[in-house]
């Protein structure tokens, strides 16, 4: 992998998936890689930033909240390594303040609902032709992504019945292959533009927008901010994340992270309702090793208040996401062996 500086502003949040995760190299997808800004406009971050060494981590991943072995069966979840592709499995993956988690099952056409114990309440048969990204409401209802082949969203209301679909294409998305990201913010559903501003496309009920407006990020699980990070300086490990008020788009903070070790991408950005925001990184250890290092930050200046890091995954399925905030505080992590896949929760120390 070649090394370069490279300067990516990405607008991410809660209550989304992250277009960050590990990298897809299917021939039908574009690679997870934001297209870079220029040279001047990262100087002009970096000379506005506090700067923080982010501590050393300690914290190591909890016990598994859950796992599921592969397979196409109720408590299974599904992969495929075909003989000409790229490998995939659960593309995506979403938390709510219940502690129920909702996994992107795409191999086999279906979202999964795991209860706060771990066992299986729900299986929800889904339409999109190719899914890559599953969002959850406050009311549980559900959105799907699909971005190459019916260039919608798909919604389901909270016991799966099929609310109606969203189109990707129209005013502020020419391209459906430009959306990077889904997002639900009460009930309104956006998709993100090219790691950039958001679009509305509608209501969770599957009414369309009358207007699809902007906003210029994610917002925050407390209401209260836009979210965005992106890279300065890979090869030296320097990042930033950036903060501006919702109600006002007045600018709160933009700070700077040095992670010591060389940036492959970012992995995560989300918040808690208490507002902590969650930053992560995969970073790169030696040609054939990496880490994922996560970062919590407080909600008004953007101080460093821990770390967590656990390992990258490696095995070949293409994913993108493999970490989420939770609601409550703390972070889930997907990891996937020969065995099947565990969620485990991770807290800063």
């Amino acid at each position: 992998m070649k090394k370069r500086t490279l300067v990516i502003a990405l607008a991410l949040g809660a209550s989304a998936a992250l277009w960050w995760g590990r990298p897809a190299v299917s021939s039908s997808a574009p690679r997870s890689v934001a297209a870079p800004r220029t040279p001047n406009r990262a100087a002009a971050a970096a000379r506005t930033v506090s700067a923080a060494t982010a501590p050393a981590p300690a914290a190591q991943p909890q016990g598994p909240v859950l796992t599921a072995s592969w397979g196409g069966g109720r408590d299974q979840l599904g992969r495929d390594r075909p003989a000409e592709g790229s490998p995939v499995g659960p593309m995506s993956f979403a938390a709510d303040a219940r502690g129920r988690l909702l996994v992107l099952d795409n191999v086999n056409d279906r979202v999964v609902r795991r209860g706060p114990d771990g066992k299986t309440e729900a299986v929800v048969p889904i339409q999109a032709g190719y899914p890559e990204d599953v969002a959850w409401a406050d009311d549980g209802s559900m959105a799907v992504l699909d971005r190459f082949r019916d260039k919608s969203v798909s919604l389901y209301d909270a016991d799966g019945k099929p609310l109606g679909t969203l189109a990707l294409e129209g005013a502020g998305i020419p391209d459906a292959g430009s959306v990077t990201a889904l997002v639900v913010d009460g009930k309104d559903v956006y998709a993100e533009r090219a790691h950039g501003p958001l679009v509305k496309l509608g209501s969770t009920s599957g009414e369309p927008a009358a207007e699809r407006s902007e906003i210029p990020g994610r917002p925050s699980r407390d209401g209260r901010s836009f979210l965005s990070a992106g890279i300065v300086e890979a090869p030296n490990g320097r990042a930033y994340v950036s903060s501006t008020e919702r109600a006002t788009r007045a600018h709160r903070y933009t700070r700077e992270l040095r992670l010591e070790l060389p940036i492959r991408h970012l992995s995560l950005l989300d918040s808690d309702r208490a507002g902590t925001v969650y930053f992560a990184a995969e970073l790169e250890r030696s040609d054939t090793e990496s880490e994922i290092r996560i970062v919590c930050l407080e909600p008004e200046h953007g101080e460093p208040t821990g770390t967590a890091t656990v390992p990258a995954n490696v095995l070949p399925e293409e994913s993108l996401r493999d970490l989420v905030a939770l609601p409550g505080g703390g972070v889930l992590y997907a990891l996937r062996t020969e065995q099947g896949v565990s969620y485990s929760k991770v807290e800063c120390e």
